[in-house]
């Protein structure tokens, strides 16, 4: 669990240094709006239904294995498991692009416009969920548990490495593994992008069903995706979709015309949160009952209240207040034991929320 914590850790650690390379070395203009959407699009519900996949995959194992690969020596067990895994991840991401089911799950993903490593790290509440069915087979088949959230881990880190903006080409990795060019050219809306380079470690399978595209350096690359999801609520960017597929109205929020927060402000707050998480992915194992399901639902709240200030809705100040204050607040008294750290992260989050709500109404109170 401490190396869950650590990995996560290092990926955050590794978005921040690629933003200050890209806003102060190539001088680009940073949307910290979408950066923050990006890292608050899903991952505390997520990580739970992660655990429910995981927890399919072990029981799918445990009672319906045919216990094919345990005759095979273990590195050959990591080697086939590997390209089995990622063979089975071609077509869970090529499926989720042709299914509308599926892709109202991972159009979240494709909805960021900016193509860096925070946006690997954007993806939707139910995106484990819908991975299971593809992984399935491989339980049946009798690749090991630890094997297979070994090689999962593995190819995910590969996954968020190839959204950075870095690196430009790869040199002969590009015939043979997918590269930060090849997945740019899958994040475009261009129509000669659309629906390629599905691979997740390797470019074979692009190349072996027919979906491959070579980036074209001539091709000004356009992100995201059309008719696409303009929220930057966590809640909406999850749920829209299917709602759009069921023809149901999406309601909107008032705007607080007399309060705009700077987006560096709030964006604080989404760090505190996601410092939150690393907490919470943390003690997730030891801790049981209402302690660990408390800290979960003031992180989940906390999320959406956090894109509710970047959208500027009047509910939004007093959501975040609510739940950075009051919440927390009781929260923190009913605890005991509290270790420092913990300690630490909710004082931080009662300040923001505090002097956020002050921010707020001083702003409010001026243009009277």
């Amino acid at each position: 669990m401490i190396g869950l914590v650590l990995g996560n850790g290092f990926l955050i650690t590794l978005v921040i240094i690629e933003l200050i390379l890209l806003k102060f070395i190539y001088k680009e203009k940073i949307p910290w709006g979408e950066i923050v959407t990006n890292l608050n699009s899903g991952h505390i519900l997520m990580w739970i239904l992660r655990g429910v996949e995981l927890y399919a995959y072990y029981f799918t194992y445990q009672h319906f294995s045919m216990d094919l690969f345990n005759q095979l020596p273990i590195l050959l067990q990591w080697i086939i498991g590997y390209l089995a895994w990622d063979f089975c991840f071609y077509w869970l991401h090529r499926l989720h692009h042709k299914i509308e089911l599926f892709w109202n799950i991972h159009v979240v993903h494709h909805e960021g416009e900016h193509f860096s490593l925070s946006l690997g790290i954007r993806n939707s509440w139910y995106s484990s969920l819908s991975s299971f069915p593809f992984f399935a087979g491989l339980a049946i088949l009798g690749l090991p548990f630890d094997i297979f959230l070994g090689v999962s881990s593995i190819n995910y880190f590969i996954q968020f490495y190839n959204h950075n903006r870095i690196v430009n080409k790869s040199g002969i990795l590009e015939y043979l593994f997918v590269t930060p060019s090849h997945h740019r050219v899958h994040h475009g809306k261009n129509k000669e992008y659309i629906d390629k380079n599905f691979g997740g470690t390797f470019i074979i399978w692009d190349k072996l069903f027919g979906t491959y595209q070579q980036e074209n350096a001539n091709i000004e690359i356009q992100y995201g995706v059309n008719n696409s999801v303009k929220s930057m609520n966590t809640f909406w960017i999850n749920n829209i979709p299917f709602l759009k597929s069921l023809n149901i109205k999406i309601p909107s929020f008032e705007k607080n015309q007399n309060v705009q927060l700077s987006q560096s402000w709030i964006g604080m707050g989404s760090f505190v949160l996601f410092a939150l998480l690393l907490y919470f992915i943390f003690i997730e194992h030891s801790w049981f009952g209402w302690n660990k399901w408390a800290l979960f639902g003031i992180i989940f709240c906390g999320s959406i209240a956090n894109g509710l200030l970047f959208e500027n809705t009047k509910i939004g100040y007093w959501f975040w207040f609510l739940i950075a204050c009051i919440a927390n607040t009781i929260y923190f008294i009913s605890l005991k034991n509290i270790d420092k750290v913990l300690i630490f992260l909710l004082i931080l989050f009662f300040i923001h929320g505090f002097i956020t709500l002050l921010k707020s109404l001083k702003n409010d109170e001026s243009t009277i």
